[in-house]
């Protein structure tokens, strides 16, 4: 009887003991979820997005040194190494047989070479005659960044449209000098209307400050006139002439390297040699007086979709 009184309380002791470990159970666990549940700012380096890239460069890391502890080790690398065709391979069949006719790491004279270079022209059109130098110029200082007009004596082969923004007399004797477009303040209302018709722009120093709302308009078109390349001047007549009888402008890019149409693959070779001849005179001219060192390093000469051929360098 005693042990039947005795059992309801052990019962009861029982119930109160599974309650009090179940609130312990879940005020320990409580402080587990608050931890897991992080907060992250909106952004900057404690956002979600940062600290997720941070974990996913930590395992490239950890990767990239697995890798080269089992090459150290002298195992394989994962995966197949994949196969790599030769560059030559990958060009198209017209442009492989063309290459075969020029010997690899053999420097041509320029007039073997323009010979060359039109008898490897691949394409079906009227192909462009490139010339591609190599500089030891810095372009970032100020003195070496070369940049320069020259007129070639047989054109480039290709039409230039000129327009000319000056004072209506100016304008006039431009129209007469052959300029395409040639207006006052009419030519303003053609680049509002963003109408761009015309390859070279002159204009007179006093219409410049004119021209500057329309600098994101014509500069990364090369369009925007420049002193240096001759096409901010008070001689218009002059300018338009030149620029229609084969006035190009080059000039050295981040590479240090100068690019430059002589002409067309249809030429006759003593035009292009003339051309060349000129080009790499005027190029020749800017030489740097602070320049330490050889001046143009290499000279390759190709079509616009041929295989390039290297010149002799003759130009320090």
């Amino acid at each position: 009887m005693a042990e039947e009184k005795n059992k309801p309380e052990n019962l009861k002791d029982t119930e109160v003991s599974d309650t009090k470990t179940a609130e312990a159970t879940e005020n320990a666990e409580a402080p587990k979820a608050a931890e897991t549940t992080e907060t992250y700012a909106k952004s900057g380096k404690k956002s979600k997005k940062h600290l997720e890239e941070v974990k996913a460069e930590e395992e490239r890391q950890a990767r990239k040194a697995e890798t080269k502890a089992a090459e150290a080790a002298g195992e394989k690398p994962r995966g197949a190494t994949p196969i790599t065709r030769p560059k030559i391979e990958r060009r198209g069949k017209k442009y492989q047989e063309a290459a075969k006719q020029i010997e690899k790491n053999k420097t041509y004279e320029l007039r073997e070479a323009l010979e060359l270079v039109q008898k490897t022209n691949p394409a079906k059109f009227d192909a462009t005659v490139e010339a591609h130098v190599r500089l030891g110029v810095d372009p970032r200082q100020a003195d070496q960044n070369i940049r320069s007009t020259v007129v070639l004596p047989h054109g480039n082969g290709k039409t230039v449209r000129v327009a000319v923004f000056a004072p209506l007399d100016e304008a006039k004797k431009a129209a007469t000098a052959g300029a395409d477009i040639a207006e006052d303040e009419e030519f303003l209302k053609r680049l509002e209307k963003g109408e761009i018709e015309f390859d070279v722009l002159i204009a007179t120093p006093q219409y410049m400050p004119k021209l500057g709302k329309f600098a994101r308009l014509l500069g990364p078109k090369g369009l925007m006139p420049n002193p240096k390349a001759g096409t901010v001047t008070t001689d218009i007549e002059r300018a338009v002439k030149e620029a229609k009888a084969g006035k190009v402008e080059y000039r050295v890019d981040k590479q240090a390297i100068v690019h430059i149409g002589l002409g067309k693959t249809s030429f006759s070779i003593e035009d292009l040699l003339q051309n060349a001849e000129t080009f790499f005179d005027s190029l020749k001219a800017q030489k740097p007086a602070s320049l330490k060192g050889s001046y143009v390093k290499s000279i390759y000469l190709t079509s616009s979709m041929g295989p390039s051929v290297l010149v002799e360098n003759i130009y320090n």
